[in-house]
């Protein structure tokens, strides 16, 4: 039972808590003393220990301080002053005496303050018992620290660790230095959304306490080990200057929460599906889209990962488990480090021999998982090279599945795990085979798509023109920039023509639209306009023509703009159908838009095409080319005009270094349609 103290207080055992913190129980006593012994500045704390106030204790002599003061003299303050000024700094223990003549025992630090004024020595104080039971209660902190099994921690505001003990350390799989300065989320990935962090954030606010919670984490050091923990927060204290934060006691309870385990690991394996359909399959490009479903699949479910194509023959023929098969690697990555690098980016063409683990699973049709070992490097890698590479990777477990897609395996993907991982489970060989799954669409798709666009691509380069027509009277630079694969080949076309006499044509076009469509309609009007244009037909009426051709071809929109170069006369007949305008650049660096004949596209029919007649200096340059020069999405036609118009006053030394600087200035990278850009300068006929 207690025992009464003065003032009704009870007495207590060596260790027990007071109210508030330990620095809060310790009063500490700031005095100086001068030369004469006397005291010479007086602090707070040395008011509350001593009982003096400063009018009633400065100039007088140190000694009444001291218990064995006598006629104005101390043994134990003339001991304190002369060891602190003659060895710099002093310690020890002597018996001091409170103002109501109380003696009590203090512990005494000293030290000498040396300036340009008389030697002070100043001194700092405090109760031993009160240092005492800071000791006592320092040490069992540090024994709660060293050998509790229970998680301590403490963390500031932000949430970033102050101090741990070895338990929590070992429980998250990391040492306690990794911790310190770390934000939780750095150490443990959690799956809730956010609702852990918050939790902790409303505690170091001033928030109530948090006793018990249940909680499901993976800790960063072990990255496959899901834990569910009893987690309990309080809010440190703010005693003294210290920072705020939040303390708490973490309880491995795992194996007798295993529900909460398991539904934590299904809503990871939620979690990376709804990702990877978010990031697979953003383009119709195959290799992007390989490379999404690497990026996807880590580092969270695999520490590498490689997607293949599967080169078969024919398509329908049947799988031989008898024969090799041959892949395509057109996709890679990996978290580790070298070998492991080299094994997944090493080769492009990969040869698999009969029996090899990927042969059992395009047998099944299924994904399987196996163990790197002598057995599988042994059916599965052929070369002793890759072996090698294999065996020093790190790479300690593979899972296979199939990329299939209009019932034909398409290709295969490979995710492989490091020896500190756990194996594949079942779960994983489920999760592998719908992340293939839903990757094989979206890779299908990208390769219809990429043979379409191959179609038109060819056959758009087969009829537009190989080489332009010659004239020494027109110097001509052209440019053909197809637009991105994203949005497919358009129909832009173009061409030069000789005629009699000298005079020269030229022709630029636009079919509305993407595609094999598109191109066949181009490659079309461009081989009617050559062979209309040998006829000697005004441009008006060669548009005429040209517009009924289309409307029999069903082409429904087309621009052009014709124009006839006569260099006799310097003159230049031209007729447009709804074709972005000419323009010209004079000798002087000036550019004027030919905008008088407009026109409307071909196809369209029942408006009559009219021709205009300007003048050309010597050495003037003619820009004729298609809307994807001056269009872009967000941006006014007339401001691309107005840029083109820039870009060609600026000087070059040739037309090819002008063309390739209007290109660079107005295209964005990369180009979202097809663009045509033709520079022509002409050249009088000498009389």
């Amino acid at each position: 039972m207690p025992t009464a103290r003065p003032g009704g207080e009870g007495t207590h055992g060596p260790i027990w808590s007071e109210p508030g913190s330990l620095l809060e129980r310790v009063p500490v006593a700031v005095l100086g003393i001068d030369e004469h012994d006397h005291v010479c500045y007086w602090g707070p704390g040395a008011r509350d220990l001593f009982g003096y106030e400063p009018d009633a204790v400065l100039t007088r002599p140190g000694a009444l301080l001291f218990a064995d003061a006598a006629r104005g003299t101390s043994a134990s303050c003339a001991r304190l002053t002369e060891q602190g000024r003659i060895q710099g700094y002093w310690r020890g223990r002597l018996t001091a005496r409170h103002r109501d003549g109380t003696a009590f025992d203090c512990g005494f630090r000293s030290f000498s303050v040396t300036g340009s004024g008389p030697s002070v020595v100043m001194v700092l104080t405090s109760r031993s018992d009160e240092l005492d039971r800071v000791k006592t209660n320092l040490a069992f902190l540090d024994a709660l620290f060293e050998t509790c099994p229970i998680g301590l921690v403490m963390v500031d505001e932000d949430l970033r660790y102050i101090h741990l003990n070895q338990a929590l350390a070992d429980m998250d799989g990391l040492p306690i230095r990794a911790h310190l300065g770390r934000r939780m989320d750095e150490i443990m990935v959690m799956s809730d959304g956010g609702e852990y962090e918050r939790m902790v954030r409303a505690v170091a606010r001033g928030g109530a306490p948090v006793v018990g919670t249940l909680v499901g984490v993976r800790p960063r050091g072990y990255p496959d080990r899901d834990q569910v923990r009893s987690v309990s927060f309080f809010p440190l204290s703010r005693a003294v200057g210290t920072h705020a934060g939040v303390g708490g006691l973490m309880i491995d309870v795992t194996d007798r929460e295993r529900a909460i385990l398991e539904a934590t690991a299904a809503r990871r394996r939620l979690a990376l599906l709804d990702g990877a359909s978010t990031r697979i399959g953003t383009t119709l490009d195959v290799n992007l889209t390989a490379q999404e479903l690497v990026d996807a699949s880590m580092p969270d479910f695999c520490d590498g990962s490689v997607v293949e194509i599967v080169e078969w023959m024919d398509e329908t023929e049947d799988f031989d488990p008898g024969r090799p098969l041959f892949t395509r690697r057109i996709a890679s990555g990996t978290t580790l480090p070298a070998p492991a690098v080299e094994l997944v980016s090493g080769v492009e063409k990969v040869r698999y021999p009969p029996g090899s683990v990927i042969h059992d699973m395009l047998s099944t049709g299924r994904a399987i998982s196996a163990v790197v070992d002598e057995a599988f490097l042994a059916r599965t890698v052929v070369t002793e090279s890759r072996t090698k590479i294999m065996g020093e990777s790190g790479v300690a477990c593979i899972l296979v599945a199939p990329l299939i897609a209009r019932g034909t395996v398409q290709g295969i993907a490979m995710f492989g795990r490091s020896a500190a991982r756990p194996p594949f489970s079942e779960e994983d060989v489920s999760l592998a085979g719908e992340l293939a799954s839903r990757a094989a669409i979206c890779l299908d798709n990208a390769r219809l798509y990429s043979r379409v666009q191959d179609i038109a691509l060819t056959l758009q380069r087969a009829l537009l023109p190989s080489a332009l027509a010659a004239s020494p009277y027109v110097e001509v630079a052209h440019r053909y920039v197809p637009g991105s694969r994203i949005t497919e080949v358009g129909g832009d076309w173009y061409d030069v023509i000789n005629l009699p006499d000298g005079r020269v044509v030229l022709v630029v076009g636009d079919v509305m639209g993407h595609g094999v469509t598109a191109a066949a309609a181009m490659g079309h009007l461009r081989i009617t306009t050559k062979a209309l244009a040998r006829h000697d037909h005004e441009p008006a009426d060669l548009l005429a023509e040209l517009d009924a051709c289309a409307q029999e071809a069903g082409i429904e929109l087309a621009t052009c703009l014709y124009l006839v170069y006569d260099p006799r006369s310097g003159r230049a007949r031209i007729a447009s159908a709804g074709h972005p305008p000419l323009l010209v650049l004079r000798p002087d660096g000036t550019v004027r838009t030919v905008d008088e004949v407009l026109g409307v596209p071909l196809g369209v029919g029942g408006c009559p095409f009219r021709t205009t007649e300007i003048e050309l200096p010597e050495n003037a340059t003619l820009a004729l080319y298609t809307d994807g020069l001056i269009e872009a999405r967000g941006r006014d036609i007339e401001v691309g005009l107005d840029a083109l118009r820039t870009e060609l006053g600026t000087r070059a030394q040739s037309l090819e270094d002008l063309a390739d600087r209007v290109l660079a200035g107005l295209l964005p990278e990369p180009p979202t349609d097809d663009t045509v850009l033709i520079l022509a300068r002409v050249h009088r006929h000498a009389p």
